[in-house]
């Protein structure tokens, strides 16, 4: 499942204010700012405000915390458990109950707009790309394209969260993903440029 506008349902402690947008002026108040009042993207607090958020939520609806891995939730009912794992704004989840699945949809539902992951290249629009023959460039996985400008941190990190969900079924990429899942913090073009490649490779070898 995938948070819609995840980010913007986070709440930040600090105050922070941003420029008015060209085209959005006040023209009574030119020399003002806006203060944020949610978490927004191109933040650096977004991501610690929406992850917050989301295990607050679970956190309140009787799930517990991993230990060593805070990103994953479970509840027990009987002899059934779920568990889910949080990643950016998706949100993987299994049961041994069918039942515990739906429940939890709907319980996300509540809270949040939600999608149900579909088809990754369509979800990317990927959809009609030309295909590689490898999910890596084997000689030079991304030295030829430069190091080149920073790219969105939110669409870079969404795209390997899906590709490391797609690895569980998928181990002819998990080299490659977990290579470039390496560049999270700062990834440039050449990153996203090697990411696009993965997809592309996916296209060819559905």
């Amino acid at each position: 499942m995938d948070v819609k506008s995840a980010f913007l349902y986070g709440t930040i402690d600090e105050e922070v204010y941003v420029m008015q947008p060209p085209g959005f002026q006040d023209p009574k108040f030119l020399a003002k700012v806006y203060k944020v009042k949610k978490a927004m993207y191109g933040l650096h607090q977004a991501l610690r405000a929406c992850y917050g958020t989301l295990s607050k939520y679970l956190l309140t609806n009787s799930f517990q915390r991993g230990t060593i891995n805070q990103t994953l939730f479970i509840i027990r009912k009987r002899e059934d458990f779920i568990l889910v794992q949080v990643y950016v704004d998706d949100i993987i989840f299994g049961s041994s109950n069918p039942q515990l699945c739906r429940e939890f949809k709907a319980l996300m539902h509540e809270k949040f707009q939600m999608s149900v992951m579909g088809d990754i290249l369509k979800k990317f629009g990927y959809s009609d790309v030309r295909s590689a023959n490898t999910p890596m460039d084997q000689e030079n996985p991304w030295e030829k394209y430069g190091t080149g400008k920073d790219v969105d941190l939110h669409h870079y990190r969404s795209m390997i969260g899906s590709l490391m969900y797609l690895t569980a079924s998928r181990p002819d990429i998990m080299f490659a993903v977990c290579a470039y899942a390496w560049h999270q913090v700062t990834p440039k073009e050449c990153h996203l440029h090697a990411v696009k490649r993965i997809f592309r490779y996916l296209k060819g070898h559905p």
